[in-house]
């Protein structure tokens, strides 16, 4: 039985100094700390609920604001009441009569949502006992419909159409059997970003590939014969068999985009990753059309901002690959929305994930679209990327490059005291450190 009233939310700015190796840098984002504000939330009964959304340091204290001004729509609210209606709960928290001004559904306001909806989940889950892909795979798909607000997507998707996207769930199916077998596959990001030199970029792959990955993602959009280079020295290394994808994180205009990636073309990438603005769906229409002829697809997603500007993406055959992520959307509620029209229109579903806490957060959702909603493996995996795995308390598991099934209860986001401590911004030591430098 789920019970206990939320008694208190805390949130806490946490980040980490990434950019002093280049971690995660990309032709738009050159120096990123991997940060995140860090929602908990406390109960009368002994349990805690984690949440976090990612951000990339520098106004992370904005999110946490946000956050703050959200948290009295949650506090003294009773868990069995917000699950028990939590399509409600979602529309209150995201349409709320003055703070959608903000937003709606979009931008910082959205991002604190994600957060606070990320605990509520966590907390859900831990309630339960169970970890939070097998809460969602257990339950009646009636009541998974309910968790969705479809509210601006009945027109791509309606609430009896979404019930009949999820498959019948028999108990301890095949492919969850699978899953806890072989565990869903992952792609690498963490051997090719920007800012690595081409001797490491190698070394990292011909790691990467001893290790068992076979697919890889290169960061690309600062330099045309950089591009050329690097992506040569990447196919050569992983050789002619292995999945490479490529990614500008939004760096050209549409007709630059359709002439760069053309160039590279040779090196016969899976995917073009956010070749424009992420709010450009008719731009990603044209590129999507125009590299159609290469075998080259348009994943984009990261940047989306929620339901609605998928749903167009889908029905402008914008793009090829979906990626969805667990702290753009609006929690766990709007990914399923998104995963179950990604079904509808049969475009596979490959999930953002290089972030803090983004591997620990995703995996359970990539679980729950195998498990209950796709079952298919073609041309779909989950990112993933190596840091900062270390501070949280169920990291991530990966065994022969897949993601294996967590068995914690809960999202698999809480972080360690201490981590959090040390890295709190800017009073943490790693920051009082820092400044004196």
């Amino acid at each position: 039985e789920v019970k206990g009233h939320v008694r208190d939310l805390t949130v806490k700015d946490v980040r980490f100094p990434t950019s002093v190796e280049q971690l995660g840098s990309d032709a738009m984002h050159t120096d990123p700390d991997y940060s995140a504000a860090y929602v908990v939330l406390e109960t009368d009964c002994n349990l805690r609920g984690f949440g976090l959304t990612f951000t990339l340091g520098k106004g992370t204290e904005i999110v946490v604001c946000a956050v703050k001004a959200l948290a009295g729509l949650v506090v003294g609210k009773c868990l069995r009441e917000i699950v028990s209606d939590f399509r409600g709960f979602y529309r209150l928290l995201s349409s709320d009569s003055q703070m959608r001004w903000l937003g709606p559904e979009k931008g910082v306001i959205h991002l604190a949502t994600a957060a606070v909806l990320n605990a509520v989940w966590d907390l859900w889950a831990r309630a339960e006992g169970k970890p939070l892909w097998k809460l969602l795979v257990d339950m009646d798909p009636k009541q998974i419909v309910s968790c969705i607000d479809f509210r601006y997507i009945t027109d791509a998707l309606t609430e009896e159409e979404a019930l009949g996207e999820i498959g019948p769930i028999v108990c301890g199916s095949s492919s969850e059997h699978q899953m806890l077998m072989e565990g869903y596959p992952a792609y690498t990001t963490s051997c090719a970003w920007i800012g690595y030199s081409d001797q490491l970029l190698q070394q990292l792959c011909t790691d990467a590939l001893r290790s068992g990955w076979t697919k890889f993602k290169v960061k690309v959009g600062a330099d045309l014969e950089d591009d050329v280079r690097r992506c040569r020295l990447i196919r050569e290394t992983i050789g002619p068999n292995n999945t490479m994808m490529i990614d500008a994180n939004q760096r050209w205009d549409v007709a630059e985009a359709i002439e760069w990636v053309s160039r590279l073309a040779e090196f016969k990438p899976l995917w073009i990753e956010e070749p424009t603005s992420p709010d450009d769906i008719l731009g990603h229409a044209t590129i999507s059309k125009a590299l159609a002829p290469y075998g080259i697809g348009v994943a984009t997603g990261e940047q989306c901002h929620n339901r609605v500007m998928f749903k167009q993406f889908l029905q402008a055959a914008a793009l090829q690959f979906v990626q969805i992520d667990a702290c753009r959307l609006g929690s766990v509620n709007e990914n399923l929305a998104v995963l179950l029209m990604a079904h509808k229109f049969k475009v596979p579903v490959c999930p953002h994930a290089g972030g803090v806490g983004l591997c620990e957060l995703m995996q359970h959702l990539i679980l729950f679209d195998y498990i209950c909603v796709s079952v298919s493996l073609s041309n779909r995996m989950c990112e993933f990327v190596d840091h900062l795995h270390e501070h949280f308390t169920s990291p991530v598991v990966i065994q022969n490059a897949c993601y294996m099934p967590p068995k914690d209860p809960g999202y698999s986001c809480e972080m360690f005291e201490s981590s959090v401590r040390r890295h709190q911004f800017p009073d943490g030591d790693v920051w009082r450190l820092d400044m004196k430098k």
